[in-house]
């Protein structure tokens, strides 16, 4: 694990060089952040008022959290370059290195991302108070556990954009399907939470991605709650041992793929 480690931090180093493009393209978020507030403001005419179970302020809160866990992720970029690893043949000068690929690709993009998921949680935190004037009622644990969860989610999410792009194994291009998958994950995980959907469908969602890379954190962030975290924590632990298991079969069909072809 020590070498993994040395991949994190080397990545962190390397895009502590890169802040002020990160500031810069906090714009984005904050023009995004700024849509969605003028919008829960036309849906809640009374601050206090509850839709499906949240307050102005925590739906704003909600999406806040979610767009730092999904803008933060560079999720097109990563699985953009698995895929050209996989299509150009750079994947195969890996097959023979001393370390795990689905481990080195997880380390290297857990550092390229860490240092601009602190950014956005420090600017988005300011940005939120200035919104609402006020923060949910959390203690240091909470917090603590919330940050778990979010580190989590973020780990869940390399894994399954990593499984997207070795598809390219097979597919040749998968950056469609991640668009697909990209969508799925914005439009019923960051942009409304679970609640807001028909109850027929609201099980099946707990069951997807959605329930653990974005609903999940945020869920807790709003309305935190040891039992609800004790369950999102649950699903996390299962996803990551499904994610990465299903990565490395994926990777090793690949690899035998390559070999036998003369790779």
């Amino acid at each position: 694990m020590r070498k993994y480690l040395y991949i994190f931090k080397t990545e962190i180093m390397s895009n502590l060089q890169y802040i002020f493009n990160i500031l810069v393209g906090f714009i984005g978020f904050f023009i995004v952040l700024f849509i969605f507030l003028n919008l829960w403001n036309y849906m809640y005419d009374d601050p206090s008022q509850l839709i499906n179970g949240y307050t102005k302020n925590q739906m704003i809160w909600y999406v806040i959290i979610t767009e730092i866990l999904w803008m933060t992720l560079e999720g097109r970029t990563y699985c953009k370059k698995i895929c050209n690893d996989v299509r150009s043949g750079n994947i195969a000068y890996n097959i023979n290195k001393p370390y795990n690929y689905i481990l080195y690709s997880l380390s290297n993009h857990l550092g390229s991302v860490s240092i601009k998921f602190i950014v956005y949680i420090i600017l988005g935190m300011i940005m939120g108070y200035i919104f609402m004037g006020s923060f949910p009622n959390l203690n240091i644990l909470s917090i603590l556990a919330i940050l778990i969860t979010g580190i989590l989610a973020t780990v869940i999410s390399i894994l399954l954009i990593t499984f997207i792009g070795l598809c390219s194994f097979i597919i040749e291009d998968a950056n469609p399907f991640y668009w697909l998958y990209s969508k799925f994950i914005l439009i019923l995980g960051t942009v409304f939470p679970i609640e807001y959907f028909p109850k027929t469908i609201q099980p099946i969602l707990t069951f997807s991605p959605v329930y653990v890379v974005s609903y999940g954190p945020a869920k807790l962030f709003v309305d935190f709650n040891i039992n609800n975290f004790i369950s999102i924590i649950i699903a996390q632990i299962i996803y990551i041992i499904i994610g990465y298991f299903i990565c490395s079969l994926m990777y090793k069909k690949g690899v035998r793929k390559l070999n036998v072809n003369g790779g």
